[in-house]
């Protein structure tokens, strides 16, 4: 899987549970959340004031290691 901006996070999350502990130490803390399910890797990187092209890179760098 390759994530960009556009990625839904509950996408990546149901592509791979291990994802969890990146999202929620990177300070997304609602994966179980109704707006979560739906909303896009930018969108929540801007709700929560987060450099999102760090986050996908973390992310990418996740799924090559663990594909």
């Amino acid at each position: 899987m390759v994530v960009t901006k556009d990625t839904i996070i509950g996408d990546i999350v149901m592509q791979d549970e291990g994802i969890a502990p990146i999202l929620m130490a990177s300070g997304l803390h609602c994966l179980g959340c109704a707006m979560a399910s739906g909303e896009t890797i930018e969108e929540a990187c801007m709700v929560h004031g987060m450099d999102c092209d760090a986050l996908i890179e973390e992310i990418n760098n996740y799924f090559q290691a663990n594909g």
